[in-house]
Order: structure tokens, then C-alpha cells, then sequence
């Protein structure tokens, strides 16, 4: 059996070093790829480190059974699918190699040595560096086009970010494979330029070296540094404690002392560090539940200089040319779990966070302002942050909504971006046709953002805000280019309002949970079109209770009632080209949505809502049903009003207010008023 997928087949896959890391890499390899039968090698010289490595995945495995994440069959599947030994040639047949070992030029080097003699020339090399080039690591191979580094982030098996650092001889269509293979794996895959340490450990150390300077500085105590840090930037935990976690004392101490040459002056490895190092004791953080106190002037002198620091390193990092905003942006919110930095310039004002850096240079001799920081600030405008992104092959134009860390909920800024991007691929005449998808294998959209539906204040800005939006699915719907719908995952709410609004859907295969209108669960009906466009599509009949009761469906019913065209196996995004070539040429006829009124049956099925707001179910049957009788154009207006109505009721702050305190899977308490 292999993996066949991408234009390339993965039979085998070695991972060489089972250390702290090597063994995760090697269990994701085995999650994401036992069931097509492809093994999953773990090579290491010291016997022991095997033994640990194993015993390591086997636990882990056993804890994702106890927790359901993995069926107890499944998990011992996934771990039997792992072979740890100290015998290369168990991975001479591999396709693809990740080396995982100590963060040692000579060790790598000799790695890579062996497996050139041992694996198949056409075998993908990487190198899970944290911070060496891969010009360096791999300078000795004879081919270097299908050598890169691939940069996992702790814990390897559940963090989802990837740096992919192609070197200057790296095969560019090998980065583009790697690419999809990883978002396909469920990980966040970005492309960084060669530098050494790339996009995102110069700011995991260089925060962490901000944050040890006001303690050597005597502004604070290594606690309170500590938990400032974690509370300004929004941290999951503060730079020490993320030092303790994954022992990265020496590694930090190391590449801050390469970057104060690579990268700027004012990376270096602080005395305390260097201490800390010698001595291999953890730091002194705070334990679990415990208080930190500090005054507010000792809060302030932290928080300025640790937001100085990173909103510098986060724009000396763009303007170095190795990533650009929407992929820092990304990387830092899911890989490192903080406040992406140039949302928050944006929170506090670009000429605020200029102050802040400018303030923090003149401290620190060696840091540098980035140009495009005092430009941004200049222009009085905030940083565009792309979440919404556009590729081009041939003429078809891949559109693709990113937002990993909500499941690529929509917000106001997504509806702009699209609506941009839609408006100028509706006027280039090269684009012939478009694939619309999201990022991901989880969820195509997972709905609206709730914060922004939280913020209506009136039935007026409500209404005005759902015709804003509905121009944007207007203008999808009538862009006069087809557009497929390729739903690489779940469709509730306005995602599936936007999939509607496109020519065609094809959605991922065996999806039990896939589309579902789940409004009245939050006291409010559908904004988007739901209770005008899934009535022309399915008919009223069928889509009357999946808007009632806010059920999900499965992707078979789904393609069953004709919301769907295809379930699709394999590349979707190729299927969707497919489709586009057949609708193109006419091959196949995709009527479009009708846009008059569409006849209502004399009996519709009885629906039981539960425990849903019987006042907020009367004004969405009275959508749909007044809906039907009116044109598609008059009917989104009249569910716009609905839809403001329903700030009226109690029932829509209680779903609200619910979701925000408990979440999706507490019912409201409704008192259908």
C-alpha cells in the first residue's frame, strides 16, 4: 500500500533521531498515514533513546485512546504501524526522511552522509533544524534539489505549525508538494526563505531574551517577568516557563548568540542565561495556581519594553524578505499561541507600537527599526493582514480562506477580503474560472464570528450588516465565471451560505458531520441567505428542517438531497479543476439558483426544535415561507430584516450571552420571548 496523492507516492517514512522530538514527528507521520498502510521508521544509534522514543509514542497513543480522540483499535494501530531500531537500512526504501537529531552540524552532516549511500536517489530529504541553513546542513549531498528543512514546534504530534525552508537549489514544485502534504496532515505549513533560525524561533528566543533583560535589568523578578510577558502578548505561558517545558535553555543560548551576527547586534545570550545553563537547573517560575503580584509601574516597565521587542523583531523579520505578515501572523497565533503581533500594532495604533520600538532601540544598543515600520506608522493607516488569499494556475484563480485558530470562522474582515479579491478577478479577463476552498482539513468555515454577532446593537446595524455581507455572496453568485465550492471540511452557518452562493460544491468524502445552519441555537436565524437560497436549491420540503432544528448533515446526505454535486476521494482541489473544465466546456449544466419565487409544498414535515426559542423559529419560518414567494433579491432583503428583528427578542442576548460563557455544547435556556 502507499499514500498517492499530489503527483507523488509515499511508501515508507524514516525519521532519524529519538530524542525529545523525533518520536512525535514520527507519531504524526503514523496518524495521518497508517491507514494507507505506509510505515513509519524511527532510526537512532543509542538503544536506549529507542526504548524512551517508543515507549514514549505508545503512552501518548494510549492517552489519546483513553480520551477519544483515537478508537483503542486505532491508536494501537497507529503505534504498531512504528518501527524503532538502530538499523539504517530499515529506511533504505523510504520516500521521504526526517532527520531529527542533535542541533550539530558534524552530526547532521554524517547523517545525511549515510542515507545518501542507503535510500533510493529519489527519496526527500529534510532536516527538522530549528536554525541552521539548509545550504549548510545539506552542502555535502549531490542532489540537492530534493533537500529542505521542515521546522516542527513542540509537541511535534499536536502543534500545527510547520516551517518548510526550501534551500537556493531546492526543487520548487518539492516545496509546493510539501506544502499540500502538510495542510492535508493537519498541520499549518508556511514557506520561509533560508536565514538561520527562518520566520519564528528569532522571535520565541528573542522574547525570551526581552523578557530576561528586565530581570538582569532589575525592573523585575523572573516570576513577575515571566507572567507580564505571558499576560501582554497573550502566551499560553511566559517565556521561562516555555524554556522549562521543552528544555530549550541551550539551544536559545545558542541561537541567540548566532543571531547576534546573522540577523542584528542586539541578539545575544543575557548572563543569566548563560548561568542558568551552567548550572541545568530549570527557572524559578511560578507553580500552577499560584499569584504573582507586581505594581503597576513594575507591569508597565515589562510590558513596554517585552511589546518594543516584538513588535521590532516581528517587522525586521518581514522586511527581511523571508515571510510576509498573513504567514507570521498565522505562525505565531497557532505555532508559538499568542497575540499575533501586527494585529495588536493595529489594537493600539501603528504610531503607538513605533513609540514603543523606538523607545526600546534607544535602550538596547543593536536594535534595529525596521523601514516598514516607521512607513506603516507615517501613512496613518493600520497593516493590512491578509486572511483571505489568491493563487493563480493557468487561468483559474484558488481562492482560499485561512483563519486556523477559529476554523475559518468569518469575520468583517474576510467578507472585505473576499470582496475584493472576487471584484478583481470579476474584472481580469485572463481568470476563467475559480476554485473557492478554505485552509485546512477540518472545516471549510465553521460559521460567522461570534464576537462580531455579539457587538449588534440594533436591529438597524444588524440588518445593515447581513446586506453588507450578502453584496459579497451576491457577487460570488453572479461573478460571470464559474465558481466551485471545494469544501475541504465542515460548512456551518455562513459557510455554507457562501458554498451556496458558488456554481457548483464538491465536498471531502464521508464527512458524518459537514453542513448544518445552526442560528437558532445562538437565538438567531440565518443572515447570509440560508433561508433563501438552501429552499431553491434543495426545495423548501428538505430544507425545512435542517433550518428549524440547526442539525448538521452528513456529506451523503448532503450530495442525496442535491446541495452537494460530488463526494470527492483524494486531491479535492484537482476534482474542483475538473469540474471547472466540464462546466467550462459545457460537459456538464449546472442550472443556476432560481431567482424568482419557488412553489411551497401544502404540507410541510413536522419538525420537533427541543429546546430551541419557539419565538425565534416563528420568525424563520416566516423567512422562508414569505421568502419563497418573492424573488431571490427581494428575499435576502427580507431576511435581513428578520434578521435585525431578532435583536428584539430576549432569546437572542441568551444565546449569546450562552455561547460566549459556555460554548456549543450547552443549550441555551430559552424563553421564547
Amino acid at each position: 500500500m502507499a499514500f498517492k496523492m499530489f503527483g507523488k507516492t509515499i511508501r515508507k517514512v524514516g525519521v532519524i533521531g529519538s530524542g525529545n522530538i523525533g518520536p512525535d514527528i514520527a507519531l504524526h507521520f503514523s496518524q495521518n498515514l497508517y491507514s494507507y498502510g505506509v510505515p513509519v521508521v524511527v532510526v537512532d544509534i543509542v538503544e536506549t533513546a529507542l526504548e524512551a522514543g517508543s515507549k514514549k509514542a505508545e503512552t501518548k497513543m494510549a492517552k489519546a485512546a483513553e480520551k477519544g480522540v483515537f478508537k483503542k483499535d486505532e491508536a494501537d494501530a497507529i503505534f504498531r504501524n512504528m518501527l524503532f531500531t538502530t538499523d539504517y537500512g530499515k529506511i533504505a526504501d523510504a520516500d521521504l526522511i526526517v532527520e531529527a537529531a542533535f542541533e550539530r552540524m558534524e552530526v547532521k552532516h554524517k547523517i545525511f552522509d549515510q542515507c545518501q549511500q542507503v535510500c533510493s536517489r529519489t527519496a526527500i530529504f529534510a532536516s527538522n533544524s530549528s536554525h541552521m541553513v539548509p545550504e549548510e546542513i545539506f552542502q555535502r549531498l549531490k542532489n540537492k534539489k530534493r533537500s529542505l528543512v521542515i521546522h516542527y514546534f513542540y509537541p511535534a504530534e499536536r502543534n500545527i505549525l510547520v516551517e518548510i525552508v526550501p534551500g537556493k537549489d531546492t526543487d520548487p514544485a518539492l516545496v509546493e508538494y510539501l506544502m499540500k502534504l502538510y495542510e492535508f496532515m493537519g498541520k499549518a505549513p508556511i514557506k520561509v526563505k533560508s536565514r538561520y533560525g527562518y520566520a519564528v524561533d528569532p522571535i520565541f528566543e528573542g522574547l525570551f531574551l526581552a523578557t530576561a533583560l528586565t530581570v538582569e535589568n532589575g525592573l523585575a523578578s523572573i516570576k513577575q517577568a515571566d507572567v507580564i510577558a505571558q499576560k501582554v502578548l497573550g502566551m499560553g505561558v511566559g517565556p521561562f516557563t516555555a524554556h522549562n517545558l521543552a528544555g530549550g535553555n541551550p539551544i536559545t543560548q545558542h541561537g541567540l548568540s548566532e543571531m547576534n551576527t546573522r540577523i542584528m547586534p542586539w541578539y545575544r545570550s543575557p548572563k543569566i542565561l548563560d548561568d542558568q545553563v551552567r548550572s541545568g537547573n530549570p527557572w524559578e517560575t511560578a507553580a500552577r495556581g499560584e499569584s504573582v503580584e507586581y505594581s503597576p509601574e513594575i507591569y508597565e516597565a515589562v510590558s513596554n519594553r517585552v511589546m518594543g521587542a516584538y513588535f521590532g523583531m516581528a517587522c525586521e523579520i518581514v522586511e527581511s524578505g523571508i515571510t510576509n505578515i498573513g504567514d507570521l501572523e498565522m505562525a505565531l497565533e497557532v505555532g508559538l499561541v499568542m497575540s499575533p503581533p501586527f494585529a495588536m500594532m493595529n489594537r493600539i495604533g501603528v504610531k503607538k507600537a513605533l513609540e514603543l520600538v523606538e523607545a526600546y532601540a534607544k535602550e538596547n544598543s543593536g536594535f534595529r527599526v525596521a523601514r516598514i515600520l516607521v512607513k506603516q506608522a507615517a501613512s496613518n493607516k493600520p497593516w493590512k493582514i491578509p486572511v483571505v488569499f489568491r493563487e493563480e494556475k493557468k487561468d483559474v484563480a484558488i481562492v482560499k480562506i485561512r483563519r486556523p485558530r477559529v476554523l475559518n470562522a468569518l469575520n468583517q474582515e474576510v467578507f472585505d477580503q473576499l470582496r475584493q479579491i472576487f471584484t478583481k478577478i470579476k474584472r481580469d479577463p485572463k481568470i476563467k474560472g475559480v476554485v473557492l476552498t478554505g485552509f485546512g482539513t477540518r472545516a471549510f468555515v465553521s460559521g460567522a464570528d461570534i464576537g462580531m454577532l455579539a457587538s449588534l446593537k440594533t436591529p438597524q446595524e444588524a440588518e445593515a450588516l447581513c446586506l453588507k455581507s450578502q453584496g459579497v455572496l451576491n457577487l460570488i453568485e453572479n461573478l460571470g465565471k464559474p465558481v466551485v465550492c471545494a469544501l475541504n471540511g465542515l460548512a456551518f452557518g455562513g459557510g455554507n451560505e457562501i458554498a451556496m452562493a458558488c456554481t457548483a460544491r464538491i465536498a471531502k468524502k464521508g464527512q458524518r458531520v459537514f453542513v448544518a445552519q445552526p442560528e437558532p441555537r445562538l437565538g438567531i436565524i440565518p443572515g447570509n441567505g440560508g433561508t433563501q437560497r438552501l429552499p431553491r436549491l434543495v426545495g423548501v420540503e428538505k430544507a425545512w428542517p435542517i433550518l428549524r432544528n440547526a442539525n448538521p448533515i452528513s456529506s451523503a446526505q448532503a450530495k442525496e438531497i442535491g446541495l452537494i454535486h460530488q463526494e470527492v476521494e483524494g486531491d479535492l482541489i484537482e476534482k474542483a479543476f475538473d469540474w471547472l473544465k466540464k462546466i467550462r466546456s459545457k460537459k456538464v449544466r449546472i442550472p443556476s439558483i432560481p431567482k424568482g419565487p419557488i412553489p411551497i409544498p401544502p404540507t410541510l414535515p413536522e419538525v420537533d426544535i427541543g429546546h430551541l426559542s419557539r419565538k425565534i423559529d416563528s420568525l424563520l419560518q416566516r423567512a422562508v415561507l414569505e421568502g419563497a414567494k418573492m424573488t431571490l433579491q427581494k428575499g435576502l432583503k427580507l431576511e435581513a430584516k428578520i434578521f435585525g428583528e431578532c435583536l428584539l427578542t430576549k432569546d437572542m442576548r441568551i444565546g449569546m450571552e450562552n455561547f460566549i460563557k459556555n460554548g456549543p455544547k450547552v443549550n441555551a435556556n430559552f424563553v421564547h420571548e
